[in-house]
Formats: C-alpha cells, sequence, structure tokens
C-alpha cells in the first residue's frame, strides 16, 4: 500500500472509530475540532488523490444535487406496526394469550426499550457497505432516501469490524430504527427560526420526518438528525437468536442503540422499568411516550405470527399524555399580528408536564362549539408534545347551571367595542376587518419607538414603513438585528441617517421596565398602567404569569384591562417575541420611584410648555413617585397652567378647588 493509500487508509479508521466511540458508546477519544481537522486532511488527500476516494468515507456524507424524487422500494420482510397497552391489566392480558399459544405455555422472557418518537427507517448493507435506506412506508413499500440518510453522522456507511460478530460484515444485512431529532437541536432551530421571522416548528418527530422526506439532501444535512437502531435482520434468521443479541450485535457493528434497553423476566419488573422511566424520560435528549416490550427469544417470537398489522409477540407500552382538571374562570380573546382574534381559556394555574400553565388556546369558534367549552367548565388539561397546554374535554358531569354557551361574535363586540371583525367564507377564524398584518406592524412599531415608549429617534412613521416593506422587520424585536449596511440602501436612509438610526435602535436596549411594557402595545394598558403594574410586579417574568387575582390587585386594573393583559401575555407570538427580545440583548430595568418627594400628589398640564416639553415633564413627575393624569378630577392635586389654555380644565379645577400652578413652580417641584 502506497503512502497516500495508507494514511487515507489510517485516516478512514480512526475517524470511523471516533465516530463509533461518539454516537454508540456515547464517549469521546478527542475533541470535536480534532476529529474536524482529521476528516479535513482526508477531504484534501482525496482530492489530490481522486482514486483513493471509496463509497464509505467519511467525507462523501456530503450533501449532492436535488433528487428528481423517491423511488418506491419494497421490503425484504414487512416493517410491522405495534399494537398499544396503557396499563398493568392490559399488559397482563397480553401476556396470557401469548402463554396460550406458546409450546410449553411457560412465561417467556421481555426484551424491553424505550419507544422513540421518530421515523422508522431500513438501513441495508451488503458486504458491510450502505446501499440503501428505505422509509417504513406502509410498512411493504417505502421510499428511497439513501441520498439524504448518508449525511446523518450516527448512520455507519461501512459497518465496523468485529471478531465476535465479523460474519455480519458478509452477505447482506438490515438495520431497522428510528429517526429522530434530540430536543435541545430542535429548540436551536426553532430559536433561529423565530428570528428570522419564520414560524416555529410543530414538533421534533414532525420536523424529523419531514426533513428525511426532503428532495434536496443539502437541506438536511443542515438539520441535526440522529439513528437508533432496534433491529437486525439476516438472510439465516438463526444468526439472530434474540433481541437481546441482536442489540449487542448492533452496537458492535457501530450501529448507536438505546443503553436502557434490557431484558426483564415478569411483567412486575416490566411495570417497575416503565414507572422508572415515565419520570426520568424528561431528562432524555430525545421524545419517548412509552416503551416497546417484545418476546426475547426470537424463534418464540416469529412462531407467535402476526395479526393484522402488529405481531403478536410484541407491543407499545403508552404512557397517559400527562394531564391536569381545571375550572375555567374567562376566555379571553387575542388579536394576533395578522389581525387574526384568537380565544383563550383562562385558569388557576396548574402543573402539567412538569410546567407549570394557567392558559390554553382554544384555537377558534367551531373549536369552542366542537367540545363545547364554557366559562366555569370543568375541563381536562392536556400538553400536545409536551409542549403546547390545550382542552382535552369537558368534564360535562361537573357543569355548573349558570355556564352559558360562548358566542364568539358576542364576546368580540364586549372585548373590543372599537374594531369590526371578519370571518371569510370557508375560514374558522375571525380577523380585524381592513387591517393587514403589515399594517397592524406598522403602527405597533410607531408606538413602540414613539416617545412615551422606548423612545428611539428616527424611527417615525415614514420610516417604520420603510422598514416593514423592504421585510427587514417582521415583529418588534426585528430592530434589534438591522445593521447599518441593510438599511443605507433604502428609500429614505443613506449613510448618515442609518448609522443614526441604528445608534439610536442600541441605546433603547435597556429601556426603564414601564416603557418597555407601555412599548408593547398592551390593549389599554396606558403609561399610567403600565408604571401601576411593574410597581406591583417589579418585573416582565412575573407580570408575564400574574393570575386574573393578581392583576385585579393593582390600583386601575379592572375585570377589562385584566382580560387584555391575560389575552397578550397567553398569545404564542407574543412569548416567543419575549424570548427573540431577550436573545437580542433587550434588558428592561425596574428602578421603583414610589418612595420619591412626589409620591402621592397628581398632576394635569394644560397649555403649552416652554421649557420643558409634556412627555418629558410627565417622565420626570412619574419618576419622582407622582402621578401624572390626562384629565381634571376629584384626585388631582394641582393643574400646570401652561401658555394657549383652553377654558375646560381651569374651570373644572375652579369647581374643583384644585390648586393651580405655573411652569416654573413644576420646575422647582421638579428639581427636588
Amino acid at each position: 500500500m502506497s503512502g497516500p493509500e495508507q494514511r487515507a487508509a489510517k485516516l478512514r479508521e480512526l475517524i470511523n472509530t471516533y465516530r463509533y466511540h461518539y454516537h454508540v458508546l456515547n464517549e469521546s477519544i478527542m475533541s470535536e475540532a480534532a476529529a474536524d481537522s482529521l476528516k479535513h486532511e482526508l477531504s484534501q488527500l482525496e482530492t489530490k488523490h481522486p482514486e483513493l476516494i471509496t463509497p464509505d468515507s467519511p467525507t462523501q456524507r456530503v450533501a449532492g444535487e436535488p433528487l428528481p424524487g423517491f423511488t418506491q422500494v419494497r421490503h425484504s420482510s414487512r416493517m410491522l406496526s405495534l399494537n398499544d397497552v396503557f396499563n398493568e391489566p392490559e399488559l397482563t392480558a397480553w401476556e396470557k394469550r401469548i402463554i396460550k399459544l406458546l409450546p410449553d405455555k411457560a412465561k417467556p422472557g421481555y426484551f424491553v426499550d424505550l419507544k422513540l418518537d421518530g421515523l422508522a427507517c431500513a438501513l441495508v448493507y451488503e458486504d458491510g457497505r450502505l446501499i440503501r435506506a428505505v422509509t417504513r412506508g406502509d410498512g411493504f413499500v417505502g421510499e428511497d432516501v439513501t441520498a439524504n440518510i448518508r449525511t446523518i453522522d450516527s448512520v455507519p456507511l461501512k459497518l465496523r469490524q468485529s471478531k465476535k460478530y465479523g460474519h455480519f460484515a458478509g452477505g447482506r444485512t438490515e438495520v431497522r430504527g428510528e429517526i429522530v431529532m434530540y430536543r435541545r437541536d430542535f429548540a436551536k432551530l426553532n430559536e433561529a427560526r423565530v428570528k428570522k421571522g419564520l414560524p416555529a416548528f410543530a414538533n421534533p418527530r414532525n420536523l424529523a420526518a419531514g426533513t428525511i422526506r426532503q428532495l434536496d439532501p443539502k437541506l438536511v444535512a443542515g438539520r441535526p438528525l440522529h439513528f437508533h437502531g432496534y433491529d437486525l435482520l439476516r438472510d439465516n434468521p438463526d444468526e439472530i437468536p434474540t433481541n437481546e443479541f441482536a442489540y449487542r450485535a448492533l452496537r458492535e457493528l457501530g450501529v448507536p442503540t438505546n443503553p436502557m434497553a434490557k431484558v426483564i423476566g415478569s411483567i412486575k419488573d416490566l411495570m417497575a422499568f416503565a414507572k422508572t422511566w415515565e419520570v426520568s424520560r424528561h431528562e432524555l435528549p430525545f421524545n419517548t411516550d412509552g416503551l416497546v416490550v417484545k418476546v426475547n427469544d426470537r424463534q418464540l417470537f416469529e412462531s407467535l405470527g402476526v395479526v393484522g398489522k402488529a405481531p403478536r409477540g410484541a407491543v407499545a407500552f403508552k404512557y397517559p399524555a400527562e394531564e391536569a382538571t381545571t375550572v375555567i374562570k374567562d376566555i379571553v380573546i387575542s388579536i394576533g399580528r395578522t389581525g387574526a382574534a384568537t380565544p383563550v381559556a383562562v385558569f388557576n394555574p396548574i402543573v402539567v408536564a412538569g410546567t407549570t400553565v394557567q392558559h390554553a388556546s382554544l384555537h377558534n369558534a367551531d373549536e369552542i362549539g366542537r367540545k363545547d367549552i364554557r366559562v366555569s367548565d370543568s375541563v381536562v388539561i392536556f400538553k400536545a408534545g409536551d409542549i403546547i397546554p390545550q382542552v382535552l374535554k369537558v368534564l360535562l358531569e361537573l357543569r355548573p347551571k349558570k355556564a352559558k354557551a360562548f358566542d364568539m361574535e358576542t364576546e368580540l363586540a364586549r372585548q373590543y367595542p372599537e374594531l369590526k371583525f371578519v370571518r371569510s367564507t370557508g375560514e374558522a377564524v375571525y380577523r380585524v376587518k381592513g387591517a393587514s398584518g403589515s399594517l397592524l406592524l406598522k403602527k405597533a412599531l410607531q408606538h413602540f419607538a414613539s416617545k412615551s415608549a422606548l423612545d428611539i429617534e428616527s424611527l417615525g412613521e415614514k420610516n417604520v414603513a420603510a422598514l416593514v416593506d423592504a421585510r427587514l422587520v417582521r415583529d418588534l424585536a426585528d430592530v434589534y438585528n438591522l445593521k447599518t449596511e441593510q438599511i443605507e440602501g433604502l428609500e429614505r436612509f443613506a449613510e448618515v441617517s442609518a448609522a443614526k438610526l441604528i445608534r439610536s435602535i442600541a441605546a433603547s436596549r435597556h429601556p426603564q421596565l414601564p416603557r418597555f411594557v407601555y412599548g408593547l402595545g398592551i390593549r389599554h394598558v396606558g403609561v399610567q398602567t403600565a408604571i401601576d403594574l411593574v410597581e406591583y410586579f417589579k418585573s416582565m417574568d412575573r407580570l408575564a404569569h400574574a393570575t386574573l387575582e393578581q392583576l385585579n390587585e393593582v390600583e386601575g386594573v379592572g375585570v377589562i384591562v385584566a382580560e387584555s393583559i391575560l389575552a397578550w401575555f397567553a398569545d404564542p407570538d407574543n412569548e416567543s417575541l419575549l424570548t427573540k427580545f431577550q436573545k437580542l440583548g433587550v434588558r428592561p430595568v425596574f428602578e421603583s420611584h414610589l418612595s420619591g418627594p412626589l409620591k402621592g400628589k397628581n398632576f394635569v398640564i394644560t397649555g403649552s410648555l416652554n421649557s420643558i416639553s409634556r412627555e418629558k415633564a410627565a417622565e420626570r413627575i412619574r419618576q419622582l413617585g407622582g402621578t401624572f393624569q390626562s384629565s381634571v378630577g376629584k384626585e388631582t392635586h394641582y393643574l400646570v397652567v401652561g401658555g394657549n389654555v383652553g377654558e375646560s380644565k381651569l374651570v373644572k379645577a375652579r369647581e374643583l378647588g384644585t390648586k393651580q400652578i405655573n411652569e416654573q413652580d413644576l420646575l422647582n417641584m421638579l428639581s427636588k
């Protein structure tokens, strides 16, 4: 073997050994950077000597050109489904049925593993080299996805050499398993999509399945998928006596398997195993919704045969979706960034799937009608995919007589009297009439940048329109993603004005918390209400998780305002928006002003001021503990009289005995 050829062979062997330790044994024999360096050397060597490239070389995981379509491939043997059992009695009944069919009527041993929530796939190896990968399909025929599967690092392109299982490297060997996406990778992908203004993916299982069925292998290569083997097939079934043997062989051949899989002798021990992992599964990197239980002996397993689409010798023990019961206290309606009206159920905080929730989306009026959900109903809450709280069903036996059917149009008119809504033919969703998503965003961004909110200079109406129309801003947080070079080419912008805007935006990354809350545009939350909310809750997180009762305790917050606040924080788009602000380094600051020298004093300003703007005066009053009011009332202590005043506020002040002061008097008070 020549020098380059020998070096390439040694590099391939070492890289494959690293892959085996990393993906199968869950340990690392070198750093990822060192492994990448070896791959780079091998790639350069193969570029210089193309004759050294082998189909199973680690460099050949690189994605190729998009595929015209998927070829249909018939499986060597049917890929079966499993019947489900949900509790110990059903598991015991299954055992009794199979024992009756066994020759000696004795209890068989069982092989149990966690059931992965992914996409089933068969890998076919000829003389140890991967030649084909096929999806489950209908069990008889699947799709050839070899080009996509080759990009997954945990799939060996060549089976590992093993003294004990060396014969599997000859002839045809089929490995069946599950393709999954780990939760941490799923979360990172969704974070990246949110930053780009794209909708988040629903769950890891759907994303893994959808990714494998992409026609462009480059897209597949860009998404972190993992393969976990669960079965091994050979032309001679006697070569694999037990399912336990199959797992040992898979690991030796370089195929990852779940390390918690084991042989168990009784239903009692199976239930103990199930209970352990029902709790511990939340600590795993992947999603699982139960266990796969198989008769361990492969000959006994085959002798039991198949019923319908499922083998008699195996079942899936499914964990119940984590559920909890609660009482719906209110149904509030959230208006999303596209103008869609979404009803949201509000209830006392409860723990579901390890997290505390206090509201659940009811999707639309049709869904409420189908499930007949009413205020005061007792309901079962569950988390879809362990992520999104939903109402599973109403407990009609506990429904109070006073519970009235929910009328979407009536509630829209009550909660949003100033807006008109329309429901297009064939759609389930009500939307704000005459308001497109871009129009709502422009208005929201103008409000966010206004003087009373974050006071972002140069972000007025026309500049906001330019940024939104250019699709550089898709939500409020996107302004913190803007770069000078992105906007200086837009109409109305040049190098100087673009740089000025970026500086203004950067200066607003640490706003006063009341300004930030007000800037979010929560309906009915004005400047003073934002201050009152912040003084009460003292942090954004506490406000975001406030209950209806807690909100009602805040001065000036009644039922209507509380409903509006709950609806805003219940909207998934708004939850994502707040997360995005955090990711982009926006950190609102809380400073209490309750103990200032103007504490308990209420001010109204009428007319124009010469040396200070009305907004700055109002802000300074609040900073010193006072309250700025828009109109004179019984609780007003001072009416500040400026220039060019109207008579109405003066008359009202005289009637109520409110003290009148001039601009200089105010400035003296503000200088304390």
